[in-house]
């Protein structure tokens, strides 16, 4: 198996939002796994995305004004096509980032998960619904959600697909169009999936992707759109909180991770190691909510450590369009370049290295081993800064105490996994935990799976939550409607001021007798 060939790439290419696109220049992106090119995509610019954003609104009123229901038909159309595409879809996936075909499996199960959960709940979450009136009878209120307008989002290039495309989804059930910019690395990924969008008959000006530089295509973005989703650095996401907030529009994003596991006594320690080694090295390590710092009581690190390493050593790195492999390549000479910095700075500081340590060229420019460090201190690179590579420290603690004080012990706030020696120990742990998400007896994925319940980071790890209610709901303004009947607050005639403002005081006091009050 390989990647696709070039006419599948010149195809996703004829997709992108960009005007004269023959006219203009061009970017080539390379098979990660070889280094080798895979086709060009024309690069975008500021007058592209002002094109496309017309188009947009002029498409948005006219999606806006479908009803729910209808919406949530076309998405999903656009998921049986994802499930019967998924192969060629990871075949793209695995071409522009290098990840093992089991990770790029399950970012297409995340795409299907949310799309499914996102379709089911719009009508019911976007119908409105009556709340208590200020006087009971006399007013009758609503809630309704009208939509944004115009949705920027700036993906990232980790999971391409997922946090392009996927994130758009529930924009466009609330009745947004969308303008995506891809990372540049990766928008072969959000073409291949807008196109199954276009063909489930989503309206082609609804979803603009616009391939192109972060400070021309991002910057245009942010500066036109009514509401912005980005995925990223918790760097980056700080200076696109501060443009979105001169705008005063809303901004939602999923940031970095410092992810902790904890592994107590009495843990099935077999099961333990061997999900901490998908849940360290799923995509390289490359991943928000990968595990990257391992707390594990003394009375049962030893042998955790020695079964841990063991796994790491065992699994198997490298470039394949299957399921052989079980690690893949970093996507780029600076992700290598980091984590090899890490490394390199552990170690002369004194960092002992028990699995990996070092880049593996000889199967492809952009591999490097799954690295398992002990004695990691906080002045050591990696000791509180995201690696966001296949790199992870391990930390034996007395107890469960100092597990959890040092789980907590950073600005960071995204995922946590626990491991202990019964469920509910796995979750008196877990209600501990600065986290926007904590997995009992595993390590991320079914956190993310979960797509009714709200997803997304503490602290330095993000604003707003992606998944459950509030991850369609954002991408709304919530307007309430009251009808007065009968009368108003005015004082009849036949009754004096003082005495009206008095009767109204005694039924607000009464009021408090009544449910929801």
């Amino acid at each position: 198996m390989s990647a696709p060939n070039a006419e599948v790439f010149d195809r996703l290419s004829a997709l992108a939002a960009i005007n004269d696109p023959a006219e203009r220049a061009r970017k080539t992106i390379a098979e990660t796994f070889t280094g080798k090119p895979l086709g060009t995509v024309p690069v975008g610019s500021a007058e592209d995305v002002t094109v496309a954003f017309g188009k947009a609104r002029a498409a948005q009123a006219r999606w806006a004004a479908r009803s729910a229901k209808d919406r949530a038909e076309v998405l999903e159309r656009y998921r049986e096509l994802v499930i019967e595409q998924r192969e060629f879809l990871m075949d793209v996936i695995q071409a522009e980032t290098g990840k093992a075909r089991w990770a790029a499996q399950e970012e297409i199960m995340g795409l299907i998960f949310a799309t499914r959960y996102f379709a089911r709940v719009a009508p019911d979450l976007l119908d409105a619904h009556r709340v208590p009136g200020a006087f009971p009878v006399l007013n009758r209120a609503s809630v309704r959600h009208q939509p944004k307008g115009v949705v920027g989002v700036i993906a990232p290039w980790n999971y391409p697909m997922l946090l392009s495309i996927g994130d758009s989804i529930p924009a466009l059930l609330a009745g947004n169009a969308v303008v995506v910019k891809p990372d540049s690395q990766t928008p072969f990924s959000a073409l291949a999936s807008a196109e199954l969008l276009y063909q489930a008959g989503l309206p082609r000006d609804l979803l603009a992707v616009v391939p192109g530089p972060g400070t021309v295509v991002g910057t245009a973005i942010v500066d036109s759109c009514d509401y912005l989703m980005f995925t990223g650095s918790s760097a980056t996401g700080r200076t696109l909180a501060e443009q979105c907030g001169r705008r005063l529009i809303g901004f939602s994003a999923e940031l970095g991770g410092k992810n902790p596991m904890i592994v107590t006594r009495g843990a099935k320690l077999d099961r333990a190691a061997k999900a901490a080694v998908r849940a360290a090295f799923s995509n390289a390590g490359q991943l928000c909510i990968s595990i990257e710092r391992l707390y594990v009581e003394k009375a049962v690190a030893a042998e955790f450590t020695e079964k841990f390493v063991a796994a790491v050593k065992a699994a198997k790195l490298g470039a394949a369009y299957d399921y052989s492999a079980d690690i893949g390549s970093l996507i780029s000479e600076a992700q290598l370049e980091t984590v090899a910095k890490h490394v390199a700075d552990a170690t002369s500081k004194g960092a002992k290295v028990l699995a990996g340590g070092s880049a593996r060229p000889d199967l492809g420019p952009l591999f490097f081993e799954p690295t398992v460090l002990a004695d990691v201190t906080d002045e050591m690179e990696c000791g509180r800064n995201e690696t966001f590579g296949p790199l992870v420290s391990i930390y034996p603690v007395e107890n469960v105490e100092q597990a959890i004080e040092l789980a907590n012990d950073t600005e960071y706030g995204l995922n946590a996994s626990v491991w202990a020696q019964s469920k509910s120990a796995g979750e008196r742990i877990a209600e501990r935990l600065h986290a926007g998400t904590v997995c009992v007896d595993e390590g991320y994925a079914p956190a993310w799976g979960t797509t009714a319940a709200p997803m997304g980071g503490m602290g330095i790890s993000g604003v707003g939550r992606r998944h459950g209610p509030d991850g369609l709901l954002k991408f709304t303004e919530p307007q309430t409607v009251v009808v007065t009947r009968f009368m108003n607050l005015d004082a009849p005639v036949v009754i004096s001021q003082d005495k009206w403002q008095r009767l109204l005081m005694t039924l607000a006091r009464s009021l408090r007798f009544l449910p929801g009050r």
